[in-house]
């Protein structure tokens, strides 16, 4: 499995710089009929030209998905914020709105994409909780590049990783402050586990990419069903050929872990905020990857509750510990946004983001709480 090997350190090895590129999913909503569903096509066909350059994509439940372009923070921020506003504006004259959570609580999942990816997809992953995260949940993905030590930034995205789940848990149901997260640890742990072994970052990731559960072969245009049970690991005797690198990448493209690397990594961990929200997520990610003072700090703090996914997800910052160690992670971050060129607006934005939540130990899923409960 050498093809193995050589790609999971292709993915260790891009940029050293500090840009960043965010992806904000939305989940879209009738705005006199909340509980009805909204086809792709009539989202699609409101949405206007894009000033700051994302790219418009639709997960298989018709959420809405707009990625920017990577880019140092101050301008990757102002791109998707005028970009998200012309979205936002342009649905509002089609009588839509955009979600503010990171689950679907009023519909029931209806799948709108039948491409033959999302059918395998589908099929493997099963109900209720397939269907469930293809077709119900919203995230953002905060993707920064490897900079100079890849190891020690990988390392950091783990570490911090219940931190910031919980600081940003925004999908309640069912007890859970991030029922997003909760349908996640419903799915196939070989694929939506964590991949740091606390090892050589690129030797874990192949070990990851082999042991993972092989959910279909792409044969051409199309898909090959493999038996019950296969792992990657098992491709030579399933296909009938070994691996080559185009199948290893395509297997990658169908795990699903808190972070995974890509020539960048990707910290994919975070419910989704609200349009005027999620430009602290980006920011506070950003911050504690990237700025060394920042990090040290943070680690520090976080030490005591980085393997806490669980307590994060159906806690938030009820939980003391996680709230302790958001307030000096949340700080430690504000202080650091000048050094990386944040404008005033934004930091200033992180500091009201830790009076509304973090001190007072309030996850925004307790603002939808109570909105539901009202």
């Amino acid at each position: 499995m050498t093809d193995v090997q050589a790609y999971a350190r292709k993915c260790f090895r891009g940029a050293t710089t500090d840009r960043v590129g965010v992806e904000l999913e939305f989940l879209v909503f009738d705005a006199k009929v909340p509980a009805r569903h909204v086809p792709i096509a009539r989202t699609a066909a409101a949405l206007p030209q894009l000033p700051g350059g994302s790219r418009v994509t639709f997960e298989p439940g018709g959420q809405l998905e707009l990625s920017a372009p990577p880019a140092p923070l101050a301008q990757a921020v102002a791109d998707l914020v005028a970009d998200v506003d012309a979205v936002r504006l342009a649905l509002a004259g089609a009588g839509l709105t955009l979600g503010a959570s990171g689950l679907d609580r009023l519909r029931q999942p209806i799948r709108q994409l039948h491409e033959p990816r999302y059918d395998a997809m589908a099929a493997y992953l099963g109900v209720p909780y397939g269907v469930a995260m293809m077709c119900s949940t919203a995230s953002i993905q905060v993707n920064v590049d490897l900079g100079a030590d890849p190891a020690e930034r990988w390392a950091r995205a783990h570490e911090l990783g219940p931190v910031l789940l919980a600081a940003f848990a925004n999908s309640p149901a069912d007890g859970w402050m991030s029922g997003r997260q909760a349908v996640w640890f419903n799915l196939d742990p070989t694929r939506t586990a964590s991949a740091a072994a606390g090892g050589d970052p690129a030797g874990d990731w192949a070990g990851y990419l082999l042991n993972a559960g092989l959910m279909m072969i792409k044969d051409g245009d199309g898909f090959r069903p493999v038996p019950a049970g296969s792992v990657f690991r098992d491709f030579e005797v399933v296909a009938g050929r070994p691996p080559e690198e185009a199948d290893v990448a395509y297997h990658a493209t169908t795990l699903f872990p808190p972070v995974r690397p890509r020539g960048w990594l990707e910290i994919r961990y975070l419910d989704a905020q609200g349009a005027d929200e999620w430009p602290v997520c980006a920011a506070v990610v950003s911050a504690l990857l990237m700025d060394d003072r920042a990090a040290a700090v943070a680690l520090e703090a976080a030490a005591p509750v980085r393997d806490n996914w669980v307590q994060a997800a159906r806690f938030g910052l009820a939980d003391p510990a996680l709230r302790a160690a958001a307030a000096t992670c949340f700080l430690a971050a504000a202080e650091a946004l000048p050094r990386l060129g944040a404008e005033p607006w934004l930091t200033a934005r992180v500091r009201a983001f830790v009076a509304r939540h973090i001190e007072p130990g309030r996850s925004p899923a307790v603002d939808l709480m109570e909105e539901m409960y009202a």
